[in-house]
């Protein structure tokens, strides 16, 4: 019997709906979008490689109509959605209530072209009585949420695929652009600004700990001198860290501090006023996207992406509601259930007496769902559910659980008390803060970004003293103070940020933060988002010619224009025409700016710290770089653009660049460096060069250690006749004897490994793709051991079913189960299949191998091996053979540029830089030396002894 196809976009979430409905119901999961514009060229069909939109992947000429393409590892899941289709008696699109969702459901209609019945399902959270009330009251497909989900696609499309290349040309290769990940960098390049502007002042103050007449303590600090007030740091300006000129306070100087404290020390006090303030504090509203994030940040630790992974497995299990919201509107049933519980686990005086409502505060919200709470009409508590989620789970659902119940508890009531007492000339005051009902902060209390704001919600409890009361003043101190720059953002207040100008959306601020750190325009420093000088640059490039573009203003209004078109009070065409074609439009602007926009202005960074002295911060085609004169130095990649001074730019300059001298080889005599390179980094004596084992790192790099890795190639003895280095290869360590060769499980073993370990090696059978052990593993109690091993592209972590690899600057030696932890949760997704193996499985490919087995050999051998079975073989076969060695291809006698490529690790990195600058990005030697810390004469100089290296290496490999 026919059933009814239901389509949600998960797996989990197929799993969980699919308990809730009966045998006559057949779930399963789209896994995501199932279409989308293609990302390559080898995604665009045939028919439309040839129009000159195609590779934007929209028809800008005919109303913006996208290309829609099936991405091939989506293919067979498609055939088979298809399939069962064919076999259902209706289907039920049960995809998210929002944009992406909708878009997720028309495009299941659009590619599956059903024949049955097609119903739009939707809930807010997976419970019995939600889904099946869902099923009860069908919809169709929203028109409008999937045009403004269109039009965003377009809109991203067009901003990255026409201000990308801008980019490349312009600044360095490999950037991109975005229409909210632009806007978002630039909130951290103008803090960053603001930092380098920023020069700290000094100011002193005295505090003491003083003592009522019945010996009770407590401390005040003093505010106030000869009638005038003390300078507190709201006096000085944020942005300069200096006085304002209009400030009429008092300034203690270091010397007037110690001069002040000791005329105090045997001065009388008395208390001169008291006062006693009521205070009420309400309880915060229930979690949205942005503030489930800022609070998983400050609470949790954890970041913006992790907190949503964890929030989507809670939604798809069916312990929370949606996720993906900008309502803090709780149900009737909602509240009805925090209430019950206030009542049951804190008692009445602790329930407020009516249901409290929360009103909606995110600029622009769109989504008509409630905030995200715990599922279903009565709540599970944490200590419920603990024995059924995994760690993360469990914290955040403990966190989500205990902000929707403190939603509808009573305010916190207390006082708030001020003392201020006299002596001589010098007025201290002290203030107190006393709880007198804490109502809801019994069961939660918001997190902070500023450490100083925590502290000022602890309770401080004064002793009780009336005006005209002698205290005595028994310790003072003075206290020095610098005024601090702007604090950076962390994810919590950049989030905060964006969803306070209007900017993005809740939903897209986990992706955002994550895209820009892989993108190499910020790193993170602890919780701190740091902007790289590649971010700098490019921010130069965007604010100076493309300014409406970064405005905050105008993507705010992007988000309010998507909406109108949400609700269809705005069509989605003439808005792109506007956007795209418009006399201010993107494509007029990109014609018009291209030729005006100058790489050598943009690649100069101005520096504050560095004004006056003749040193340029630069980024170049390999990072940032200074340069004063004829002489240049690399920039290290961990100091942040705020924190580099003169003295710094100077010893960088003096020594070349990110390197350090380890000491001489006592043989030789020569210097051992160690140096941050382009491919990374490695240790150098004289021309010899090494790279860093995964497990080492520059700032632990000793002499010992270095002159170690210096002796690899090591020649491990003799087998056979021949001998067995040891040696460390693109992919890895290994034995080499002759034209053969053997896996090492560990680098360390290159230097220990023996003669009788290494004929054991050779004695066994030879293993394609030989697995090298992990370099850690980290087990946990609640999921699988997660392992930190070496790839073809540096350390990655796997845990059997997904891989994630570290963000620049990370590095493997020094993780710790938690942060790795975090980036298999941030990161990790399943590992490509590959092409080659896929292809082994096919007849075809076989019979490709074949062909191409008898294509590499020369004429004159196929000729003979075709002629020495002609007797066993039809004549057919036989002239088959013989047209496969008449095309057969000769063999090279000397190689190009493409086959050199693949043999670039024989070569230092300064020789790697210098070489792929010249023939890959077609540039002048002239123009890459001074990145390099080279003369222009010894660039070219190098070139020949490079070409010779490389020429070696490829005869070799033939010859193999």
């Amino acid at each position: 019997m026919a059933k009814t196809l239901v389509i949600v976009e998960s797996p989990a979430k197929a799993k969980t709906i699919e308990k809730y409905l009966g045998k006559d119901y057949q779930v399963e999961s789209s896994i995501g979008h199932i279409r989308d514009l293609p990302n390559s060229a080898s995604e665009v069909p045939e028919q439309y490689k040839q129009k000159p939109w195609a590779s934007l992947g929209i028809d800008v000429e005919h109303d913006f109509k996208p290309l829609y393409v099936v991405p091939s590892e989506k293919k067979k899941h498609v055939a088979r959605l298809k399939a069962l289709v064919k076999e259902a008696r209706e289907v039920v699109l049960a995809t998210d209530d929002d944009r992406e969702g909708e878009s997720i459901a028309w495009h299941l209609y659009q590619e599956l072209k059903p024949k049955v019945p097609v119903k739009r399902m939707v809930f807010h959270e997976i419970t019995p009585e939600a889904i099946r009330n869902a099923i009860q009251h069908p919809r169709q497909i929203d028109e409008n949420l999937v045009h403004a989900q269109e039009a965003r696609r377009v809109l991203d499309r067009l901003y990255g695929y026409e201000v990308s290349p801008v980019l490349w040309r312009k600044v360095a290769p490999k950037l991109s652009a975005g229409r909210v990940q632009s806007v978002a960098t630039r909130l951290l390049v103008e803090r960053e600004r603001e930092r380098m502007r920023f020069r700290s002042a000094e100011f002193w103050s005295l505090e003491g700990l003083f003592r009522t007449l019945k010996d009770e303590g407590f401390t005040a600090a003093l505010i106030e001198l000869g009638g005038v007030r003390l300078a507190t740091g709201k006096d000085f300006d944020p942005l300069t860290g200096q006085l304002k000129p209009d400030a009429k306070v008092v300034l203690l100087k270091k010397a007037d501090a110690e001069s002040l404290l000791e005329r105090l020390k045997t001065t009388a006090f008395s208390v001169v006023s008291t006062e006693e303030r009521p205070f009420t504090q309400k309880p915060y509203a229930p979690f949205i996207t942005s503030s489930l994030q800022q609070e998983g940040s400050r609470k949790l630790g954890f970041s913006a992406q992790r907190t949503m992974r964890t929030a989507q497995r809670l939604y798809e299990q069916g312990y929370i509601t949606y996720m993906r919201t900008d309502s803090t509107t709780l149900s009737k049933e909602a509240m009805e259930a925090a209430r019950k519980q206030v009542r049951q686990m804190y008692g009445d005086d602790y329930l407020h007496p009516t249901p409290r409502t929360y009103d909606k505060k995110a600029k622009n919200a769109q989504e008509a769902h409630e905030a995200i709470r715990p599922a279903g009409s009565s709540f599970r508590t944490p200590q419920d559910v603990r024995g059924e989620l995994s760690d993360d789970e469990f914290r955040l659902y403990d966190l989500i659980w205990k902000r929707t119940v403190a939603s509808q508890m009573a305010d916190a009531r207390g006082r708030r008390m001020q003392v201020r007492l006299q002596g001589a000339d010098a007025i201290f005051s002290a203030s107190g803060k006393t709880i007198d009902f804490p109502g809801f902060l019994r069961a939660y209390v918001e997190g902070s970004d500023d450490p100083e704001a925590a502290l000022e919600d602890r309770e401080l409890i004064l002793p009780p003293m009336q005006k005209g009361d002698e205290v005595r003043a028994k310790d003072m101190r003075t206290r020095e103070h610098h005024t601090q720059p702007p604090a950076r953002y962390t994810e919590a207040s950049l989030v905060q940020a964006l969803e306070g100008a209007g900017i993005g959306r809740p939903s897209t601020y986990a992706s955002i933060i994550s895209t820009i750190q892989d993108r190499g325009y910020v790193f993170k420093r602890g919780t701190a988002l740091i902007p790289t000088w590649t971010a700098f640059a490019t921010q130069a490039l965007l604010e100076n010619h493309f300014s409406r573009l970064v405005d905050y203003n105008f993507t705010a209004r992007m988000e309010e224009d998507l909406d109108e078109i949400a609700g269809g009070r705005k069509e989605h065409v003439p808005y792109l025409q506007a956007f795209y074609f418009g006399d201010e439009g993107l494509k007029s602007q990109i014609q018009k700016q291209l030729d005006q926009i100058d790489p050598r202005a943009i690649s100069l960074i101005p520096v504050p710290a560095l004004e006056g002295s003749d040193i340029e911060v630069r980024l170049g085609k390999f990072g940032a770089y200074m340069k004063k004169g004829e002489a240049s130095a690399t920039l290290p990649n961990d100091i942040a653009p705020d924190e580099l001074t003169l003295e710094q730019a100077e010893d960088l300059l003096s020594k070349g660049g990110d390197e350090s001298i380890l000491g001489q080889d006592p043989e030789t005599g020569q210097d051992v460096v160690a140096k941050a390179g382009r491919y990374g980094p490695y240790v150098q004596m004289g021309e010899k060069t090494a790279s860093l084992f995964p497990t080492d790192s520059l700032s632990g790099m000793t002499l010992e250690r270095a002159l170690k890795l210096l002796s690899i190639p090591r020649l491990v003895g003799e087998l056979d006749g021949e001998e067995v280095w040891a040696m460390n290869g693109r992919y890895g360590p290994y034995l080499k004897k002759g034209k053969d060769n053997r896996t090492l499980a560990t680098h360390e073993m290159l230097f220990t490994v023996t003669p009788e370990e290494a004929r054991v090696l050779f004695a066994a059978p030879r293993t394609r793709g030989q697995a090298a052990a992990p370099l850690k593993v980290f087990e946990y109690p609640d999921r699988t051991p997660i392992l930190v091993k070496v790839g073809r592209f540096g350390p990655y972590l796997t845990d059997g079913e997904n891989n994630a690899y570290l963000r620049a600057g990370e590095d493997a030696h020094s993780l710790t189960a938690e942060k790795t932890r975090e980036l298999m949760a941030e990161r990790g997704k399943p590992p490509k299949a590959k092409a080659g193996k896929t292809a082994r499985k096919a007849p075809a490919a076989k019979t490709s191998s074949k062909a191409s087995k008898t294509a590499v050999k020369t004429p004159a051998k196929a000729a003979a091996k075709s002629s020495s079975k002609t007797s066993k073989a039809t004549s057919k076969t036989a002239a088959k053979a013989s047209k496969a060695a008449s095309k057969a291809p000769e063999v090279k006698e000397k190689a190009d540029w493409k086959d050199l490529k693949s043999h670039l690790d024989v070569l230092s990195d300064t020789e790697r830089k210098l070489i792929v600058a010249l023939r890959d990005e077609n540039r002048k030697a002239e123009d890459v030396a001074p990145e390099l810390g080279l003369d222009v004469k010894k660039a070219k100089g190098m070139m020949l002894q490079i070409s010779k290296k490389l020429q070696e290496a490829w005869r070799k490999t033939v010859t193999a």
